[in-house]
């Protein structure tokens, strides 16, 4: 792998980053596929929880919206797909560090990877700098998302569970029905089907997108 390039510094820094140990910062940005020892898994572990609490504290100093409220929007603000609109608007994809099979692979526009990515630098900073900054840093990146209506609507998967509730229908069934691709593109295809009502399918890059938008089928075609 090369070393670790300036004009990364130097983004990394413009969009807020406190960059003191160069290592780390290689480490957040490094995917397995470049077969480097140390890739971004370990601070992307770290950097979820970060970005949870942060993105936690922040929507219950807001209001006083009820826990179930509150939880719906968490997860949807930290949602990969979330943490790689994030990315994105950063310019992070032409920053990430691949293998050339990964990279020509289009590895450096998925959202799981770029997701896992912005959630490693939360934990690099978080090292760097400590909490507070990390939280700086989310309340900066996350503001148009917070402000949005982000996680105020009702979850596909909930408003489907309610839905089959309220008709006295069997709860929704799941079922991953393909997963294809290579591990840093996979695509999974899921079912759900409510008995004797019908069944609805989608594909999506993660298996909880894919039921969410599976769930989201179905109530267009049933609800």
């Amino acid at each position: 792998m090369t070393g670790f390039a300036q004009p990364t510094i130097a983004w990394l820094e413009q969009c807020g980053f406190t960059v003191r140990d160069r290592a780390l910062w290689q480490e957040a940005l490094t995917h397995g596929s470049t077969g480097h020892a140390r890739d971004y898994q370990r601070l992307e572990f770290l950097g979820d929880r970060v970005l949870g609490l942060a993105i936690a504290e922040w929507l219950y100093s807001q209001g006083d919206d009820a826990e179930g409220k509150l939880a719906q929007r968490l997860n949807a603000l930290v949602s990969k797909q979330a943490c790689a609109r994030v990315a994105r608007q950063m310019g992070l994809p032409e920053h990430v560090l691949l293998g050339k099979q990964a990279r020509d692979d289009g590895a450096a526009d998925s959202d799981n990877i770029l997701g896992d990515v912005m959630e490693a630098l939360l934990g690099a900073q978080f090292l760097e700098a400590g909490f507070d900054s990390a939280r700086d840093l989310v309340r900066r990146h996350w503001h148009e998302d917070v402000r949005s209506e982000a996680g105020r609507s009702k979850h596909p998967k909930s408003a489907l569970q309610e839905w089959a509730a309220g008709n006295q229908r069997r709860p929704p069934q799941y079922e991953l029905v393909e997963r294809s691709g290579p591990d840093h593109r996979a695509r999974f295809t899921v079912r759900v089907s409510v008995h004797n009502v019908g069944e609805a399918e989608a594909t999506a890059s993660s298996k909880q997108e894919a039921e969410t938008a599976a769930a989201r089928n179905f109530m267009e075609q049933y609800g």
